[in-house]
């Protein structure tokens, strides 16, 4: 009997029509079935957010030669419910890919990235998932690097015995393949946005704000994400759906012994 073609689905947070996942198609195309479920509209920044109160759409399009493709009117999580239910039949994909994303999503910034919201959705239903994102925020970005990492880590996760949840984060540096210097496995590092609001006002004399501000990291591990990334390697970070801090509740259950 013939071995069953792995199907592999593919969303994004940046729209279906941005040029990351269109390159991310072509990395992952060799290595199974693609089914294609994106955002109509660049959805960056939406984290885990889900539409409630308002219809969905799901529209088939034809932008990718070969490739069963869909749009959808809401957010990166509800593509990839709508493709659980309604474009696998309640089947599992064998793999979630996501991105690949304009800009980085190392550090804190997991936390709001509709790119690994949407990997994390497929993980949470027990598909192995990946979120790549590279450094470049250039529209115009060369994708060659990134689709290199993108099929290496794909096929690696495809030929491996992954457990339920498995979530990747995978943050890819702006560098020469010359320069690059390979994967490296790494944890989340202490870093993050310190924000601020630009106030201004408009022609009615009105206050509105521009969220503005600068990355800070105060980690000074060398196996960290972002230590990987300024030293020219692609981050692999292994990421955690459950926000229990088992430290602190095994010290409570002591303090608190009375509960």
């Amino acid at each position: 009997m013939a071995k069953q073609e792995r199907v592999i689905l593919v969303t994004n947070d940046d729209g279906i029509t941005a040029p990351g996942i269109r390159a991310l198609i072509e990395a992952v195309r060799p290595l199974g079935r693609i089914v294609v479920v994106a955002p109509d509209s660049p959805q960056s920044g939406k984290g885990h957010a889900i539409t409630i109160g308002i219809p969905l759409r799901l529209e088939k399009v034809d932008i990718f030669e070969g490739v069963e493709a869909w749009q959808c009117s809401g957010t990166p999580v509800d593509c990839v419910k709508l493709a659980r239910d309604k474009i696998l039949h309640g089947n599992k994909a064998d793999i979630c890919v996501s991105g690949i994303n304009h800009g980085a999503n190392h550090s804190i910034n997991v936390i709001y990235s509709g790119t690994m919201s949407a990997a994390m959705e497929a993980a949470i239903e027990g598909i192995p998932s990946v979120g790549f994102s590279f450094l470049e925020y250039s529209y115009d970005a060369d994708f060659s690097l990134p689709k290199k990492v993108a099929h290496e880590v794909t096929k690696r996760m495809l030929s491996s015995e992954l457990p339920a949840g498995t979530l990747f984060n995978v943050n890819i540096p702006i560098v020469s393949e010359q320069e690059f210097k390979g994967l490296k496995l790494s944890r989340q590092a202490d870093a993050k946005w310190v924000e601020e609001f630009d106030e201004r006002r408009d022609p009615h004399g009105k206050k509105y704000y521009w969220l503005t501000g600068a990355f800070k990291n105060r980690d000074t591990g060398e196996d960290t994400d972002v230590w990987a990334l300024d030293n020219n390697f692609a981050s692999i970070v292994p990421v955690q759906f459950d926000l229990t801090n088992y430290k602190l509740k095994k010290k409570l259950e002591e303090d608190w012994s009375d509960l």
